[in-house]
């Protein structure tokens, strides 16, 4: 018996992952540009950093993440197109934080049997996002793990690398009394909380695959809605020599909710209070709470509840920001300020992530 022949056996189809391989060639092919050095296949992927030597102190970044449980419900309805956005959104936009433009990224799907198409949906997906974030797909592994994951199951994670000048590095250390919170606008649940939301709809006898006129027609295409990529957007932004240095800091909303990630890019010392009223969550959010039976105000700390990103910037810019992002399709507006006078901090959101940072809470009543 061949080894092939003993690995399909096993349960493994290397045919199947040379045809997946095949399929997202070309879509993979379109986020490479000048930089990017030999095809798809490869051992590894190669990336020309000469450009960096124009830079007088460049720093990379790098992040890594995975889209969680939310694969599960594009499982369960057998969509596989938008997953791969997610996981770009969770990655990139953590690089674009600190300032950083992302440069190139990986892909690692595991799954229990390859099915080349849906393999192709999935990388076809993290390709298309990754071409509108600027970001070239360098490289990336297809793992077949038979009698650990089921037929229909499957992972997919990634990670990404970017780079910036150490002095347009953002963060708490440029954030100043009375600059001004920026709210950037979630297109849904982005990534984050699907544990809580699959329980809720399991609680509630509500199915994937049913229909609520509350979600807009099949509950699980609803959920689907890809994360919102706020990375293309924000580059340019900075790229802006009107308002790049009026940017003093960004956050990334996502697993812990919204204070808490306000609150570590926020220096010690300074506060914020976040009003409420100032936004209105959409209505995924808020038929998910009904279905629970529980208030949006439970939630803060596991949805976004419609912030996706925090601009944190000078006052004096804030307008120009916001016009800015509209302009991008992103809508936004002021949801506090950021005060370093002295003040009861009780009831704050401080010392999250493992972060000794600043101070957070939310305010009032949301919207209707």
């Amino acid at each position: 018996m061949s080894a092939n022949s003993s690995y399909a056996a096993a349960g493994v189809d290397t045919a199947a992952g040379d045809l997946a391989v095949e399929l997202m060639k070309e879509a993979v092919a379109k986020t490479h540009g000048a930089n990017v050095l030999g095809g798809v296949g490869g051992f590894a992927g190669l990336y020309d950093v000469s450009f960096l030597t124009r830079y007088k102190r460049p720093l990379l970044a790098t992040s890594t993440d995975g889209v969680g449980t939310k694969v599960a419900i594009a499982q369960a309805i057998d969509k596989h197109d938008t997953i791969g956005q997610d996981l770009v959104g969770m990655v990139v936009d953590d690089i674009i934080v600190v300032g950083a433009t992302p440069l190139f990224m990986t892909d690692y799907i595991a799954c229990g049997k390859v099915v080349p198409e849906r393999i192709a949906s999935i990388v076809g997906g993290i390709a298309k996002a990754c071409a509108e974030t600027g970001t070239a797909l360098v490289g990336g592994e297809t793992a077949e793990h038979p009698g650990l994951l089921g037929p229909d199951d499957y992972d997919v994670a990634g990670a990404a690398v970017g780079a910036v000048e150490a002095d347009a590095l953002l963060g708490a250390d440029r954030v100043q009394h009375g600059d001004v919170v920026v709210a950037l606008s979630s297109s849904g649940l982005h990534s984050n909380g699907f544990s809580l939301v699959r329980h809720i709809l399991s609680e509630g006898g509500v199915g994937y695959t049913d229909s609520l006129p509350e979600f807009g027609g099949l509950v699980g295409e609803a959920l689907l809605e890809p994360t919102r990529l706020y990375t293309g957007p924000l580059v340019r932004l900075l790229g802006d020599p009107d308002l790049a240095g009026a940017v003093h800091a960004l956050s990334h909303v996502t697993g812990g909710g919204i204070a808490a990630n306000l609150a570590r890019v926020l220096p010690v010392g300074s506060w914020v209070e976040l009003d409420r009223a100032s936004w209105s969550p959409s209505s995924v959010f808020r038929v998910l709470s009904d279905i629970a039976g529980s208030s949006l105000e439970s939630s803060e700390g596991t949805w976004n509840l419609g912030i996706g990103m925090f601009a944190v910037v000078a006052a004096d810019a804030a307008s120009g920001v916001i016009a800015r992002m509209q302009a991008e399709g992103i809508p936004s507006w002021v949801a506090g300020r950021i005060s370093t006078a002295a003040h009861d901090l009780s009831g704050f959101v401080q010392g999250e992530k493992g972060v000794n940072g600043g101070a957070v809470r939310l305010v009032g009543s949301y919207a209707s």
